[in-house]
């Protein structure tokens, strides 16, 4: 029988991530949903609710491109739950009326990489060394201008998405190494590309892949064996296999620079 785990997904009201929930709510698992529009949060749970087997649903609203509300968000989960098996950053943004915040920083980089790693590191001390710290990535990866990580530079929505998913790349490995072997495993997915969701329909105007190619893929990671022993790799789903990723993540200097911005950043946006 497999073990019943406690699962956080972060944008879980809709795409790949609701899909992904309502597979894991299926199986028994205990899975605590993420949005950040209070009325659709609780339709959703309304929704899945009879798939829980009688077990109460648990919702949290969070603005990922605020890290007071993450600060938050990791708070209200750690005094709920004394562990949490899995961590799923699944949330992701590509195009938003509001880009840019009044401090200057771009809202990909907030919700894509900062939101998620400050989740991370926060929830850290409650995921148990057989948890898991799932981070979504994509194919679209380009190498991270320093200045616009740090909101001193604005990029066209696609150059910054695609930074975005490749510093969150660079910090899973990161993360693991930093861990060892005797921790969580951390592991960075594609999820696949150009699937049918909200975010594609929107940011490229066609209707995508079916949305399951990339749910079934976060039910894999987040439960499955074939991730055991994976920590710090990169799951490529276009590809269907552990594989290779950008350059600039499997080499230990961009590493450590990636890094080491990122911790500046995280200093001012505490």
């Amino acid at each position: 029988m497999t073990q019943k785990k406690t699962i956080l997904i972060t944008g879980s009201t809709d795409g790949i991530g609701y899909e992904a929930a309502k597979t894991l709510i299926e199986a028994g698992h205990t899975v605590l949903l993420h949005g950040r529009n209070p009325e659709k949060l609780a339709a959703k749970i309304e929704a899945l609710q009879p798939l829980s087997s009688g077990a109460k649903l648990s919702g949290y609203i969070c603005d990922l491109s605020s890290m007071a509300e993450v600060e938050q968000l990791a708070a209200s989960v750690a005094a709920d739950h004394d562990t949490l098996d899995v961590l799923l950053n699944n949330a992701g943004i590509l195009k938003t009326s509001n880009p840019i915040t009044a401090q200057g920083h771009d809202v990909r980089f907030l919700v894509n990489t900062f939101a998620p790693y400050r989740l991370a590191t926060r929830l850290l001390p409650i995921i148990p060394k057989s948890g898991r710290i799932i981070n979504l990535s994509s194919a679209a990866q380009n190498p991270i201008d320093f200045d616009a990580l740090a909101g001193r530079k604005q990029l066209s929505e696609m150059e910054a998405y695609a930074q975005s998913k490749l510093a969150i790349t660079i910090w899973s490995r990161a993360l693991a190494d930093e861990i060892g072997k005797d921790g969580p495993l951390v592991v960075s997915v594609n999820p696949a590309s150009l699937i049918g969701t909200k975010m594609v329909k929107e940011g490229f105007g066609i209707a995508g892949k079916d949305i399951r190619v990339g749910a079934d893929i976060l039910v894999e990671s987040a439960i499955g064996k074939s991730f055991e022993g994976r920590s710090g790799e990169y799951f490529d789903n276009d590809a269907g296999a552990f594989g290779r990723t950008h350059p600039h993540a499997e080499n230990p200097a961009m590493i450590a620079k990636v890094m080491a911005a990122i911790e500046a950043v995280m200093v001012g946006l505490a």
